[in-house]
């Protein structure tokens, strides 16, 4: 038989009003605003009454829940207003993590967007002439001065929020209604399950597919082309590689083939490297300078993978084209603000200075492997009471970047106590989240893709964690 709720225990229920009169009450007020307050009130009184009506409390326990209100109040509170966005600590070993926020922001661009966002700005105001100026410009003199040193000029570009951006507004002020031709090996799945395909359908472009998967020859664009075609379009295969009996025509063959019929080259680049990789242990990668000097009519490219910069999606290429892409409609839809804008900035100032290192991706990437190595040694060495080693292993590029290419390194490999899956979960469930990899029944920490300063806190971290085996 149920319990019989005692009736004199809901009338010691106080009345929200004068909760909202008690002094600990108050102060919740003041830092969370009335209307939360009260919600929260009425929550835990409604919790309250519940568990009355359950017989799952007596008077004694009754006062001393009352007592607690407001602490309880306070805890519901803080979770209901928590912000849900926090850093985490990337010890995956996948420097372009896209679940993760891929590039991290350089100091420089930080101090950039703070000074901006914090108050008015020039934004799309020329100080000169004192009228509307053109927000594009902020990105554009600075692009066009790394253009120039590679012997690139007559540029122009554009800056939309993404690469899938980039290419939506390309297609649809470029070939709407059209036909655009592509090889069958670049329909690309680019992450999120967007497709190339489905892009270019929103586009209102014509899929016009050429070649196989693995070979298209150049002869194959030659013969697809007609009165209805727009534009050619070349896709990186930046998430994939092809391998084995494989061809496909180079950029200028491409581009030539364009000329001789009055057609635009557009290639998505995807990871837009600025500098060359080589020297950064990765190969095969294409750089924008090459896109450009290649003969593509119009490139675009991810700012936040392999350029280290903010989410956008960056644009370049021939003028005329580029305008025609700034007057289309869909172009205000998909247009960035100011903060993007600081960011770039910053990051395209970095490039113009050679200053790599201030750039986080790309010291990431230069990082010393014996660094790395001496860096979990030492974490090693000050949480004895794990299973720890260090292993080498091999830290991925990711984001759809440089696809199969990886750089060595060293990782803390963690072994012991709990399982693999449930040791990465604590790490998960920490202030700071950390997200590590499992290899095995082993979890792996990869130093490269941590901040040195957040080595002390990895260690107490798992020292803490050992303490409870």
């Amino acid at each position: 038989m149920a319990p019989i709720p005692n009736p004199e225990l809901f009338r010691r229920l106080p009345a929200v009003d004068e909760l909202l009169r008690t002094i600990g009450v108050t102060a919740l007020v003041a830092e969370h605003g009335w209307v939360g307050v009260i919600e929260a009130i009425r929550a835990e009184l409604e919790g309250l009454r519940a568990k009355i009506s359950s017989g799952a409390l007596d008077r004694a326990e009754l006062e001393q829940a009352l007592s607690k209100l407001p602490e309880l109040l306070a805890t519901r509170l803080d979770l209901a207003t928590a912000c849900s966005l926090r850093r985490v600590i990337n010890a995956s070993g996948v420097v372009i993590h896209t679940n993760l926020g891929r590039a991290p922001l350089s100091p420089d661009a930080l101090a950039h967007i703070a000074e901006f966002a914090t108050g008015y700005s020039n934004l799309e105001f020329d100080l000169e002439k004192g009228e509307r100026g053109n927000r594009d410009e902020h990105a554009h003199h600075l692009l066009a001065q790394l253009f120039a040193r590679e012997k690139i000029h007559d540029k122009s570009s554009l800056v939309v929020n993404n690469n899938a951006a980039a290419v939506l507004l390309a297609l649809s002020a470029l070939a709407h209604g059209g036909e655009v031709i592509i090889s069958r090996g670049e329909l690309v799945e680019i992450g999120g399950s967007f497709r190339i395909p489905e892009i270019m359908a929103q586009s209102g472009a014509v899929l016009r597919e050429v070649g196989t998967t693995n070979r298209t020859r150049i002869d194959d664009y030659r013969s697809a082309i007609s009165e209805r075609t727009r534009l050619l379009f070349r896709v990186h295969r930046s998430n994939f590689e092809i391998v084995g009996f494989t061809e496909q025509p180079s950029l200028a063959e491409l581009a030539e083939l364009g000329r001789e019929h009055d057609l635009p080259l557009v290639e998505d680049l995807g990871s837009g490297a600025l500098v060359d990789l080589e020297a950064y242990g990765i190969t095969d990668e294409p750089s924008v300078y090459a896109s450009l000097r290649g003969g593509a009519s119009l490139v675009t490219f991810s700012g936040d993978k392999l350029m280290g910069g903010p989410q956008a999606g960056v644009i370049a290429g021939d003028p005329s084209i580029v305008e025609r892409l700034r007057k289309h409609p869909l172009f205000r839809a998909v247009r960035v603000d100011k903060m993007c804008y600081a960011a770039l900035e910053a990051t395209l100032r970095a490039y113009l200075r050679e200053q790599y290192d201030r750039i986080p991706l790309l010291h990431l990437l230069r990082l010393p492997s014996a660094e790395v190595r001496r860096r979990c040694e030492a974490l090693a060495a000050s949480v004895s009471r794990l299973s720890a080693s260090v292993q080498p292993t091999r830290t991925l590029i990711g984001g759809g970047a440089a696809p199969g290419r990886s750089l060595p390194s060293f990782a803390l490999s963690l072994e012991g106590g709990l399982s693999a899956a449930d040791l990465a979960r604590r790490l998960r469930q920490q202030e700071i989240p950390i997200v590590a990899r499992i290899e095995g029944e082993r979890v792996l920490l990869d130093l490269r893709t941590v901040d040195p300063k957040d080595d002390c806190y990895l260690g107490e971290t798992l020292r803490i964690i050992a303490a409870d085996y």
